[in-house]
């Protein structure tokens, strides 16, 4: 079993953070997500994810946008804050099939700067028999060099293999490479996906 972290077993959204800076710096809503589409959006962040230093990400985010200094500065400075629980439905799942004995293990984009936070926070990421974390590796889903490497490094057979993550490109791209891959919605069904399989 192979899964996704973020928005799968921990949930992640900068929107848990920024929406404490609504009213008071951003107006509403509607400046919230301009904001995270144009001075902070997914392929500036995917670049942490990828192993860029967060230092050099927020100076070229600052060099764009230094109206927004405070702002960008938090996206790191209060990382933590975007984390805010466990999704307890799939850490539930996790801890069934690590005890039936089924090896588990993580395929994450995520910056290694943010990673040991949720580390020492969420204790369950422990529990995995090996993981492969973007930020470590320079690729990132749905790249296949990521989900060759995590073959490699851990002897995994795809066809052998269940792949879950929330992002349909990433599933789409898991199923091309021939993992049984699935699409994360909750975890009541992948309770029954899994239970469909004969793994739970």
């Amino acid at each position: 079993m192979v899964f996704d972290l973020g928005r799968v077993l921990v949930e992640w959204d900068p929107r848990h953070l920024y929406r404490m800076f609504i009213p008071h710096v951003l107006a509403d809503e509607d400046a919230m997500e301009r904001f995270l589409a144009e001075v902070c959006p997914p392929e500036w962040n995917e670049a942490q994810d990828r192993g860029r230093p967060f230092a050099d990400g927020i100076a070229e985010a600052l060099g764009r946008h230094p109206e927004h200094e405070g702002l960008i500065r938090a996206f790191y400075d209060r990382w933590g804050e975007m984390v805010p629980y466990q999704i307890d439905g799939t850490v539930e799942i996790l801890g069934l099939l690590r005890d039936a004995g089924v090896p588990v293990y993580a395929l994450s984009n995520w910056s290694m700067e943010t990673f040991p936070i949720a580390q020492a926070r969420f204790g369950f990421l422990d529990w995995f028999d090996g993981m492969v974390i973007s930020g470590e590796v320079g690729f990132v889903k749905p790249e296949p060099e990521i989900y060759e490497l995590l073959c490699v490094r851990f002897d995994l057979d795809p066809a052998a293999t269940v792949f879950i993550d929330d992002a349909p490109r990433n599933v789409a791209a898991a199923e091309v490479l021939g993992f049984h891959a699935l699409l994360f919605t909750d975890a009541p069904s992948i309770r029954l996906d899994l239970e469909a399989l004969g793994l739970l």
